[in-house]
């Protein structure tokens, strides 16, 4: 099973970001989505260290909200 990460972008230098969840911050390739207009403060997936898709707010808190309840039912 692959897993997305949702992530904040934070900074961006061209086609790589620093992206921050959960009060990790990472390095990320945004060359995925060059054709996307991507600004600090959006939501992207995160796989494998490159974003995937952009997404709203509400999608990034939703995924977490059910990435936050299946932790807890380990």
């Amino acid at each position: 099973m692959c897993l997305a990460i949702p992530m904040q972008i934070r900074t961006i230098d061209g086609h790589i970001a620093i992206a921050y969840a959960k009060g990790i911050e990472r390095e990320i390739s945004l060359y995925l989505l060059q054709d996307r207009a991507l600004a600090p403060g959006d939501f992207v997936l995160v796989h494998v260290g490159y974003a995937i898709q952009k997404v709203s707010t509400a999608d990034a808190e939703a995924s977490w909200n059910l990435y936050d309840e299946m932790q807890m039912l380990r």
